[in-house]
């Protein structure tokens, strides 16, 4: 196909300029602030035939000029290449690194990292730590059955007579509204003093527990005093554990009751608003205390059910999903004449956080009509329980029935589905206040082996939704010491402040009878707990010797990272789990799918694989070679692996023996060695324990040479590996500026910097002046031109990161630079590793201009090209820089080079938002594959609230003819409405806690969302290729090349004549999502399993105590009293009495 080409008329000969050696930037030229406008979408489509020649058409007698035939554009490349690779040859000093590495051969080792015995000795170290908070948790559940059997309960007992801390009563002594201001506490409360403990980032005392009580539970009800006095003998055991065991961190009991003593005693963080903590919510609460569950919960919106009642039964699905695990599966429905799934989930799906996010917003949209149909709601959640064609628990099976109640007893579905086995549980709830009679519903509980409660008001919600884990729990205590099993967590926010943790649980069961022959106590009594800090662990595996890009990591039987240099959590929720699957931690492939499964089946293994890594900066997809090797971790569900690149298989081991070559290396440390040596930042590393941390490079390194004039590097305190090889590698990097760097003039070539970068933590940057701008961490292996340099092959370029949110770079106001590195390979006796990275920071604007020449005509240095009258000339990117665009872009999509000066405040910003025409014709050429993945990590501003009204919606409001109507005032709607407007003052939009502000810092101003990553890299085309993009007039010719031993495309291209084809741009940049779609994911579940043990049936077990109804009657006077303090706008905080579980006498 024949193009035409552009006729310019005369050619307009640019400036003279020096091929090689460039004037100072004083007399570079100016920066135009031109952009391209803004243009319309308009439709692009793309032709692929290969241009080989393209004919001129002009008019005679006019210069003309034809687009660049292709091997005129692959000779400038081949002399842009040949330029880069010489001013890395005679700058970077690759060559002359390797040569100063075997000059010094004596003082270094080579060893090896052997992937299976490392493994095995961290998994060993890890199991020996759990081992010895396993024992510790044996001891405490010990004598808290032995404690609790002795006691005689005393049913006259008194506040005054218990003495303990209360973990809250300085905040509440803080707060006049609080409750115990108001009721006058008789409490005996001690008053503490406290130590700064860096091991639990808090206060402690180390002489006595605390006692935290949830707030909605009343402190001086019998059952509560009760437990307070006999937990305190805990006590003794807490300090005995930790005299045997100073390692160990918070130790927990988390009483069936709802109180919690833990130790050492620290104040409560105290909540901006209140406080919702209950340990029988929390994850290692919940897992300890109950095995497995499938649960299916139907709720009854026939048309009975509405106003503050449907209102009560959303908040109470919602809370009773919230006692649901990971471990756990789930359904909701909903009936009336029919049962239908209340989201798009038609099986039991695994409770874990996105699912129940769907359940919670689909529950929202429940409206009741109809008639009540328990068969209809029945038989669908017999259905869900007996679908054997899914993954599901296998172990408690259930049905959470929510009603406000109905005649029929649907016998007849219980004796098709669970009789006389009676395999399923029945839970009913009578919510709401009416006259019904409950009989019924109690019937259901107790032929099926359930519970019945009443939710009579919001205040209800919270306990009884939470009590049928106590149901639960009878087979665990009547199979006594085989129920006695530690069982480890998944990965949660510590609500103490200690971080991540997990924690070992043991169940504690009550031992008691209640007379002579009678039957053994069915009740657990609690959880103990114990946690281990996820930096312990840490602590436990190498990191230095693994290189850059290795390292360790472990996973549960969910799949769900425990260890991970990706698991950072932007934000934690203290009410969930930190779930981040291992394939959603990395980018996955079905390679990783297989070693996912091995590991969860608990078996031994190794595969190299070719795999996708995103870098560090998440900006880039690098496609490299990685070894993985991983074992089970004994006693516990965990499992480890260690991911090596093979480069990483060796490492070196400095060997400085000689104390005068050690002093004379620590000299170039010393500040006063920078003008003549090049700065040097070390990485901020714990060499040792005396050694103070600091974010600040230059005061850390003033710190460490402090220390160092009190130690040696061979010191006990100090870590000798890390210190004799940041010393040696001190020592390197001085001989490469004297070997090759100090005899260079940098101005020559444009250079800004050059520098090395060591696996020993030395960021050597000279000339010393050249630190000031240097912005890339001081931590080889967090920086991401350290760890790309070392998987790619060539020269890395890296543009200044820019976001397109935010202004350009000011480059007359600024000296911009690129990076350029490459890794030095060392090979050693038939050993190859690459212990450093070397390279320069181009000056961008010489840079550019150096970029124009090297990809234009001249034949002269100093000339450039010019087309005479009557001939035909080809363009270059010099000359004809107002018709012809040329760029490197790199292999993210981002621009660094352009001959356009507009564009120079551009580069660094993905190339879709400089010319998104270009770069979708790129990416349609298969010159670039995109990436796309999802960060369930990070963290989002908080969307403002919906509603803005002054009152809730959906909220019955009494007019005035209802204050005035006795009858009104004194029936159970308006006792029901009360009680809603009390708690609505203490829970967020009326029916629901934000837990943010409940439970979370008072400072949190964000939450946790999903986020959307876009990355492009490579893709498979390498040669050199024309193309058009075609759109009639405005049809561009563009060549695409990529540059060889570099991370670089080559672009020449026609510049746009008009905006008529201005086509959909690609994005790069991270955007919020709901992440995939959680519907279609449930269909395919990811593979894993469950923990080895089921608690579901005993023989033994009494049912009879299945639940009776407790209410009491409004009083009238109550009821005025607290109206008028509402209209008064003076409402108290009331907290609710309390009923203890019929059971729960002790």
């Amino acid at each position: 196909m024949a193009v035409p080409a552009r006729t310019c008329g005369a050619s307009r000969p640019g400036p003279a300029r020096t091929a090689l050696r460039w004037p100072d930037r004083g007399s570079r030229p100016g920066l135009s602030a031109r952009r391209p406008a803004a243009r319309p979408p308009r439709p692009l489509s793309l032709l692929l035939p290969p241009l080989l020649l393209l004919p001129l058409l002009a008019a005679p007698g006019a210069s003309a000029y034809s687009f660049p035939q292709q091997h005129t554009m692959q000779h400038w490349a081949r002399r842009l290449e040949q330029e880069i690779d010489g001013v890395m040859r005679i700058f970077g000093g690759v060559q002359q690194l390797r040569e100063i590495y075997k000059d010094n051969r004596n003082l270094f080792e080579v060893q090896e990292n052997e992937p299976q015995k490392l493994v095995e000795k961290v998994a060993g170290d890890i199991e020996s730590l759990l081992d010895r908070k396993v024992q510790a948790l044996k001891r405490l559940a010990d004598a808290a059955e032995n404690f609790q059997k002795a006691h005689r309960w005393q049913d006259n007992i008194k506040e005054e007579d218990i003495v303990y801390y209360d973990a809250k009563a300085d905040a509440e002594l803080d707060d006049p509204e609080s409750e115990d201001v108001e009721r006058g506490s008789k409490a005996s409360t001690l008053r503490l003093d406290f130590v700064e403990d860096s091991n639990f980032k808090n206060k402690v005392n180390y002489s006595y527990t605390a006692v935290q009580i949830p707030t909605d539970i009343y402190k001086g009800s019998t059952v509560i005093l009760n437990e307070l006095n006999w937990t305190e003998a805990l006590e003794n055991v807490f300090i005995e554990n930790r005299r045997q065991d100073p390692t160990l961190l918070w130790q927990v009991f988390g009483s069936a009751t709802g109180v919690t003593r833990y130790y050492p005693a620290t104040p409560w963080r105290a909540p901006k608003k209140i406080d919702l903590y209950d340990v029988r919510r929390r994850p290692w609460y919940i897992q300890g205390a109950s095995s497995p569950k499938d649960m299916v919960i139907i709720v009854d919106v026939s048309g009975s059910v509405s106003g503050l009642t449907l209102k009560l039964m959303k908040t109470s699905v919602c809370e009773m999903l919230d006692t649901l695990s990971d471990d756990d599966y789930v359904n909701v429905a909903s009936f009336n004449e029919k049962a239908q799934p209340v989201s798009c989930f038609t099986h039991l799906v695994q409770a874990n956080v996105r699912n129940k996010k769907v359940f919670k917003e689909a529950v929202q949209g429940m409206v009741a009509k109809g008639t009540t149909g328990y068969k209809a709601g029945f038989e669908y959640a017999f259905d869900q329980l007996q679908n054997s064609n899914i993954t599901r628990a296998n172990c408690n099976k259930m049905i959470m029935m929510f009603t406000d109640g109905g005649e029929d007893r649907v016998q007849d579905v219980f004796e098709k589905y669970n009789w006389p086995n009676r395999t399923v549980r029945v839970f009913t709830f009578s919510v709401g206040q009416h006259n019904y009679d409950v009989t019924p519903l109690q019937w259901m509980a107790c032929t099926n082996k359930g519970y019945y409660f009443e939710i009579p008001s919001i205040g209800a919600i919270r306990i009884n939704t939470q009590e049928y884990l106590d149901v639960l729990g009878r087979p665990m205590v009547l199979a006594g010491k085989e129920a006695k099993q530690v069982q480890w967590t998944n990965v949660y926010e510590d609500a103490l402040g200690l971080g991540l943790v997990v924690t070992g649980t043991l169940p504690v069961f009550n031992l008691t009878q209640d007379g002579p022959g009678e039957k053994k106590n069915q009740l657990i009594l609690g959880v103990m707990g114990i946690d281990v800090a996820l930096n312990d662990i840490k602590r436990l595996t190498p990191n230095y010797t693994l290189g850059a890009n290795g390292y360790v990591f472990a996973i549960d039987l969910n799949g769900y990272v425990l260890l991970h240099p990706n698991l950072k959590p932007q934000t934690t929720n203290f009410r969930e789990p930190v779930t981040l699957d291992f394939l959603d931690a990395e980018l996955e492939d079905e390679n990783k799918e297989e070693i996912r499964r091995s590991m969860i089946d608990g078996n031994k293994g190794h595969k190299q694989i070719r795999t996708l890594v995103k870098s560090l900066d998440e900006r880039y997809i690098d496609e490299v070679m990685r070894n993985y090797t991983w074992v089970p971790i004994r006693s516990t569900n965990y499992s480890l692996g260690l991911v090596l690149p093979p480069y990483s298989t060796f490492y070196l081991q400095a060997n400085l023996s000689d104390q005068i070559l050690q002093v004379k290396y620590f000299e170039f440390l010393l500040p006063s060695s920078f003008e003549s040596e090049g700065h040097v930042f070390i990485a901020p590393r714990e060499y040792c324990k005396e050694l103070n941390a600091s974010d600040n490079n230059t005061e850390f390194l003033k710190n460490f040479i402090e220390l160092m004039e009190k130690v040696t590097p061979d010191s006990k305190q100090c870590n000798n590996f890390l210190l004799h090889n940041l010393i040696l590698d001190t020592g390197i990097t001085q001989q490469l500026v004297e070997r090759v760097w100090r005899d260079q003039d940098l101005n020559t070539y444009s250079l800004l910097a050059v520098f090395a970068a060591t696996d020993g933590g030395i960021t050597r940057i000279f000339p010393n002046k050249a630190a000031e701008d240097w912005t890339e961490t001081p931590e080889p292996f967090s920086a991401s031109f350290y760890r790309r340099s070392l998987d790619n092959h060539g020269y890395v370029f890296k543009p200044p990161q820019q976001d397109a949110r935010l202004r350009p770079l000011e480059l007359e106001n600024d000296t911009v630079g690129i990076l350029v590195s490459t890794a030095v390979e060392l090979s050693l006796g038939g050993r190859t590793l690459r212990p450093a990275v070397v390279g320069v920071k181009l000056d961008l604007e010489a840079w550019a201009e150096k970029f124009k020449v090297l990809a234009s005509n001249r034949t002269h240095q100093d000339q450039p090209q010019k087309c005479g009258p009557n001939s035909h000339c080809e363009m270059d990117c010099e000359v004809n820089n107002e018709d012809l665009l040329c760029v490197l872009i790199d292999d993210g999509g981002f621009l660094v080079l352009s001959n356009q000066n507009h564009q120079w405040d551009q580069v660094g910003r993905f190339f879709s938002e400089v010319d998104a025409n270009l770069m979708l014709a790129l990416y349609n050429n298969s010159f670039y594959t995109r990436k796309e993945s999802y960060d369930y990590q990070a963290a989002c501003a908080p969307l403002p609230p919906g509603n803005l009204g002054a009152a809730p919606r959906g909220v019955f409001v009494p007019t005035i003819a209802d204050f005035l109507n006795l009858a009104w005032w004194t029936s159970a709607a308006a006792w029901s409405l009360f009680q809603q407007l009390l708690y609505g003052l203490i829970y967020h939009s009326w029916f629901q806690a934000d837990p943010a502000e409940a439970e979370g810092n008072p400072e949190v101003r964000e939450s946790s969302c999903v986020m959307k990553q876009t990355q492009y890299y490579f893709g498979s085309v390498n040669a050199s290729y024309n193309a058009i993009i075609d759109c009639g007039n405005c049809s561009r010719l563009f060549h695409a090349q990529r540059l060889t031993s570099t991370n670089l495309l080559f672009v020449v291209a026609e510049k746009p004549l008009c905006s008529q084809c201005e086509a959909g741009r690609l994005l790069q940049k991270e955007t919020h999502s709901d992440g995939p779609e959680q519907c279609e994911l449930v269909q395919r579940p990811r593979y894993r399993r469950g923990p080895h043990i089921c608690f579901d049936y005993n023989a033994t077990e009494d049912t009879s105590d299945c639940g009776r109804g407790a209410s009491f009657p409004p009083s009238l006077g109550v009821l005025v009293s607290l109206q008028l303090l509402l209209l008064l706008s003076l409402p108290p905080r009331p907290q609710p009495q309390v009923h203890a579980h019929p059971s729960r006498r002790l």
